[in-house]
């Protein structure tokens, strides 16, 4: 199936792609996130970057990878795909916003509700506002009844992340800034859930209630640990590892976007395709809010 595609969006996984990370043979064309026109029939589309995730909903498959990985991504004006990879757009979004959605959408609705079990009138604790992941996760988990703090290197992140329905937040940056966390929880007991994409579950696990549940999907700041083994099981905690998701996922996410239960990503900046390079730069500098977008025309 291929894609003429309109606009694509940046991710994290793109740099670590380009720093050949992953493998990738040159010459390569990385990209995850794109939406555009079917060749065939001309249907507006969005593309499902999860690349033969396979029948088991738990994991994905030995054969599974993320687009831009091995096979060509999405930094092209086409892009092809397995069949079952595209979705119809939804209406309500525009081709900056719908090429914004698909990595961080699907990576973070498997990350809160598949694996987090994140339900209403929960909490949770969102690392690093300010990133697509973090931003969507404000937006999916208010969006559906829990309530929502975040931490961020700045007050005006924190605000922003205010505007989409977190009641509050800390700046990282602080040394004692999961004991800051957690008086902002319910009770000042901990959080139900704390979602870490960026790798400092060491210290986010003492912001968790006992019981609650750590999601780990990102190791941007750290890719180590160390945990206090017996804190950990008296403390009943669960640790759960998770990546992108399933088109089962994915499918649960479009289903909100197109009933209006949750809005737009938020679009941090666009940059045209020929300057993939200088909005590589821009997202290792990390001063934006929310995603960075490509336009292909």
């Amino acid at each position: 199936m291929t894609v003429r595609l309109r606009a694509g969006a940046l991710n994290w996984h793109d740099v670590l792609v380009r720093q050949g990370k992953y493998g990738s043979k040159l010459p390569h064309v990385p990209g995850a996130d794109g939406a555009g026109t079917r060749l065939d029939t001309g249907e507006e589309v969005v593309v499902l970057p999860s690349l033969w995730w396979g029948d088991d909903e738990s994991a994905p498959a030995p054969g599974w990878e993320i687009l831009g990985d091995h096979h060509a991504g999405t930094y092209a004006e086409l892009v092809t795909v397995p069949v079952d990879c595209v979705r119809p757009k939804p209406q309500g979004l525009n081709w900056r916003e719908a090429a914004a959605l698909p990595l961080v959408g699907l990576t973070t609705h498997r990350a809160l509700f598949a694996r987090g079990r994140l339900c209403k009138d929960e909490s949770l604790l969102v690392l690093g506002a300010g990133g697509g992941v973090a931003t969507m996760a404000v937006q999916l988990a208010a969006a559906t009844g829990a309530k929502v703090v975040v931490t961020s290197s700045s007050r005006d992140k924190v605000d922003n992340a205010r505007e989409l329905g977190a009641e509050g937040g800390v700046r990282y940056t602080d040394d004692d800034w999961w004991e800051q966390a957690k008086q902002l929880s319910p009770g000042g007991l901990g959080f139900d859930v704390v979602l870490d994409p960026v790798g400092s579950w060491q210290e986010a696990v003492h912001a968790l209630r006992p019981g609650g549940r750590l999601v780990v999907l990102g190791a941007s700041r750290r890719s180590d640990a160390v945990l206090d083994v017996r804190h950990f099981y008296f403390g009943q905690y669960d640790l759960l590892g998770t990546t992108m998701g399933s088109p089962r996922d994915f499918d649960g996410l479009l289903s909100l976007v197109d009933g209006g239960v949750v809005g737009a990503p938020v679009v941090d900046r666009a940059f045209p395709l020929d300057q993939a390079a200088e909005a590589h730069e821009y997202l290792e500098r990390g001063g934006g809010f929310g995603k960075i977008v490509l336009d292909y025309e």
